[in-house]
């Protein structure tokens, strides 16, 4: 009997032993920023740099005097705006959002039951020991509010232009401080009409963009919770 209780416990420590392994492995391991503790990894968006074709092989070296096509074509007067793929462009960040939402609401309800009793007779009794009341209330209210801002100019190149006007743009800046660095990305659509003449857009034009700013480091690692917290904030009913 003992034996075979000793066998038991050794199992079930044995179990335990692989089970809190397993937990501590699979919270020590790496994980993205933007992915929770058991949350699924976001598709990775390819924000590289989109370089101009390689050029055609030139043509015969023709025999003219004024005009030699192996020099290329231009028009006379062509602006510096981007519209061929591998162009660089620079986007002007000016995203500003806000947003607001609260609810409300109120319940009350009441009842009462009484009656009278004989006043005289088998079935009299004190009418006060009758009575049955109820009162119900609730009141909920709920409010939140959400901002974000983020200014600043990031040069990208274009990866595709279209036949509608309408050209492809990505790219990133990756800035190193002290003690981390910070990316900050885009990729979107752009109409060629929307580029002024200092080759500028503005991202409120950038249609299907796409915006990431983040950050690796000290700072962030700080800004971030831990594994511990994040493992009971997943299981945590509260």
């Amino acid at each position: 009997m003992s034996t075979r209780t000793s066998d038991s416990a050794a199992l079930v420590r044995f179990a335990a032993g692989i089970a809190i392994g397993t937990l501590l492995v699979a919270a020590f391991a790496p994980a993205p920023a933007s992915a929770s503790l058991f949350g699924k990894k976001k598709p990775k968006i390819d924000y590289s740099v989109t370089l101009p074709p390689p050029p055609p092989p030139p043509p015969v070296q023709p025999n003219g005097a004024i005009f030699q096509a192996v020099s290329g074509y231009a028009p006379l007067y062509e602006g510096w705006r981007a519209k061929r793929v591998g162009d660089p462009l620079t986007i002007v960040l000016v995203e500003r959002t806000f947003a607001s939402k609260s609810a409300s609401s109120q319940l009350d309800s009441s009842g009462k039951l009484g009656f009278t009793p004989p006043s005289s007779g088998p079935l009299s009794f004190d009418p006060n020991a009758a009575k049955i009341s109820g009162n119900r209330g609730f009141n909920g209210k709920g409010a939140t509010d959400q901002s974000n801002s983020l200014s600043g100019e990031l040069s990208v190149t274009v990866a595709a232009v279209y036949p509608n006007g309408t050209m492809l743009v990505q790219g990133g800046k990756r800035v190193t401080l002290n003690r981390g660095d910070e990316f900050v990305q885009i990729r979107g659509i752009v109409r060629m009409a929307d580029v002024d003449t200092d080759n500028r857009v503005a991202s409120t034009r950038v249609a299907d963009a796409q915006i990431e700013y983040t950050g690796k480091g000290d700072v962030a690692r700080a800004s971030r919770q831990g594994w511990f917290s994040r493992f009971f904030s997943v299981i945590s009913p509260f």
